[in-house]
């Protein structure tokens, strides 16, 4: 189904709750909001919805169309402003509030992303990691220091820790996000090479599959 037909919008006043913005408008959103910092970095009050669309090579209607369900509209010859529009998808992806993180796996990917810098500037904050390896307890990367595994539901229950960011070996990815949800983490950013059956959102970054495709479209062209 056309994701534009099945947006309740648009909304005047309030934003709409999550499980009214169809999933493709949402990730769209994220592109969205990318270009809209990117446009205050280089101090530009207002944005067109045809500078948005050329930066993803989709039409300035669908962009129109996906603001819409915000309620948001811009004015012909001036476009939106782009703090305000910024500011109305924030919300709309609930990240106007700080989102506390544990990352589960020490190893190089998740070493990698105690210290990325993004997640700060994004609405989220790592709060704690954990590792299975003894070697690596008490060692500290970006401020966030490596405890036992042992230690996860303790933390995420003293701490207040919603998502979970799991790189750990698809052999144990499985009875880790068992633990995870156990434990009340509300979702999970899987970087293990493992499919995951559990009750929370779940989102995979599966970088050898992305490369796999990569390579298959690089092949037909």
């Amino acid at each position: 189904m056309n994701d534009i037909l099945i947006c309740s919008g648009p909304y005047h006043g309030n934003v709409p709750p999550p499980s009214e913005i169809p999933r493709p408008t949402v990730q769209r959103l994220s592109m969205y909001l990318r270009e809209l910092d990117a446009a205050a970095a280089e101090g530009h009050n207002t944005i067109s919805s045809s500078t948005i669309a050329r930066a993803f090579s989709i039409t300035d209607a669908q962009v129109r169309r996906d603001l819409g369900c915000l309620g948001q509209t811009g004015r012909p010859g001036v476009g939106y402003q782009a703090a305000a529009l910024a500011r109305r998808i924030r919300k709309a992806l609930s990240l106007d509030r700080t989102w506390r993180i544990a990352i589960v796996g020490a190893g190089k990917i998740g070493t990698a992303l105690m210290g990325y810098p993004q997640f700060a500037g994004g609405g989220f904050q790592v709060i704690a990691a954990f590792d299975s390896n003894p070697d690596l307890y008490g060692t500290t990367v970006a401020d966030v220091i490596v405890r036992p595994l042992d230690e996860l539901a303790a933390a995420i229950h003293t701490d207040q820790i919603e998502l979970a960011v799991l790189a750990v070996p698809a052999s144990v990815a499985q009875d880790v996000a068992t633990q995870l949800v156990d434990a009340g983490i509300r979702g999970i950013l899987n970087f293990a090479p493992a499919p995951l059956q559990i009750d929370v959102p779940v989102e995979t970054i599966d970088l050898s599959r992305s490369l796999e495709q990569l390579a298959f479209h690089v092949s037909s062209v």
